[in-house]
């Protein structure tokens, strides 16, 4: 471990020890677990190594969030500099990039040389996707810094899963309209996470061909150039991800595709549990206050944590953007989600055990306190929501 130190003129010497340092590992290690049972798998013949972590991600991990508990603890605001500062954050990030890539590789070769039945192909296509989803937190947290090798870093992690876009529209359109009804990337009270996909994955590519055909206009270019930083993504998945198919061949299309799309789906199930039903109040001047921390849903669980580089302390994110994982703070009375993200997805799949659970949350946040007016509602729902609400208020 690590100690930080300080000699403060009022409160004298100021000492942290970030305790995490070498847990923070775990999220470069989280996404080789598929090389691991595809090493198994091949030492045991067993098939169903290949999708066990199906089953770690959706019930051992929030198992462990329970059992392990939550970490409030944040670093003393005097040090965070010299946090911020300590690149071994910052390799860890670059790390994980050249892994992403490996992995799937490893995953192509594997079933190029491994016969499987149909449904322990598909099976482990989803779980290469589910794994290579982590990839886009890992661009997520290196597109918010701001030089350009972390800013390139960043589209070229997004290429594992062909969401090239993902780097413009989410500094420049989601950041901008969190928590509004503007915003595809937010979900609303009512909205169920399938009807949610429906919006948001569309949306989001609109938005992030937009935001990138201002920035290029601005700068004298042209929308289709080398310039163009989600075209710069695309390109190279078209490339890595073409390799893979001539080398291994056309069965491959079949495991990319399926590959991407849950990939994806990994990026659509995080947004959905971080805004759901919060709403910015709109200012007299018609436009919405600034994000605040209340804003964000926030889970302090660690063992989730730290297989996604602090993810979870959204709501210190969205207040203050290039704050970098290892400074991100909890602070008291934010909206909580009752379980890491990994269970929160689970309960997000099943939509009538989440509206139960959830909604009943969204109404008993202080700052809303059972008042409507203070959620976004899905507008499908309104009547039923204002019905429900009006005679059963928050608890």
């Amino acid at each position: 471990m690590k100690t930080y130190a300080v000699d403060h003129p009022e409160k004298g010497r100021i000492e942290f020890t970030d305790k995490k340092r070498y847990l923070w590992l775990a999220s470069i290690l989280w996404a080789m677990l598929p090389l691991a049972l595809i090493w198994a798998y091949i030492e045991l013949g067993n098939p169903w190594l290949l999708i066990a972590p199906l089953w770690i991600g959706f019930v051992l991990i929030p198992l462990l969030d329970y059992v392990v508990g939550q970490d409030r603890t944040n670093p003393p605001e005097e040090l965070v500099p010299q946090l911020d500062a300590d690149p071994y954050y910052r390799r860890l990030l670059m790390l994980s990039v050249p892994v992403h890539f490996i992995t799937l590789a490893v995953g192509a070769w594997f079933l190029a040389n491994y016969s499987l039945s149909i449904g322990f192909f598909i099976g482990f296509s989803i779980v290469m996707g589910i794994y290579s989803g982590a990839s886009i937190n890992t661009a997520h947290e290196i597109g918010h810094k701001n030089t350009k090798l972390e800013r390139l870093m960043s589209r070229i992690a997004l290429a594992v899963t062909g969401y090239g876009h993902f780097c413009i529209e989410h500094n420049l359109g989601h950041h901008r309209d969190v928590s509004t009804p503007e915003d595809p990337a937010s979900s609303r009270m009512g909205e169920s996470i399938y009807r949610f996909a429906l919006r948001e994955l569309p949306g989001a590519f609109k938005r992030g061909w937009s935001a990138e055909a201002h920035r290029l206009e601005k700068r004298g270019h042209k929308v289709f150039s080398l310039h163009n930083h989600i075209l710069q993504s695309y390109s190279l998945t078209l490339v890595f991800q073409g390799a893979l198919v001539a080398t291994f061949g056309w069965p491959i299309l079949v495991f990319l595709v399926i590959h991407n799309i849950f990939g994806w789906w990994q990026l659509t199930s995080a947004n959905y549990i971080e805004h759901y039903g919060l709403l910015r109040a709109k200012q007299a001047n018609g436009k919405y206050e600034r994000c605040k921390p209340h804003h964000s849903w926030n889970a302090n669980h660690l063992m989730s944590n730290i297989l996604l580089f602090q993810l979870e302390r959204h709501s210190d994110h969205h207040a203050n953007a290039s704050r970098p994982y290892q400074s991100l703070r909890s602070f008291e009375d934010l909206p909580e989600l009752p379980s890491g993200y990994f269970g929160m997805y689970l309960l997000a799949y099943f939509p009538s055990l989440w509206f139960k659970i959830m909604d009943k949350r969204v109404m008993n946040i202080p700052h809303i306190n059972g008042d409507l007016s203070k959620v976004n509602i899905d507008p499908k729902h309104e009547a039923r929501i204002r019905q429900q609400w009006q005679f059963e208020p928050a608890l």
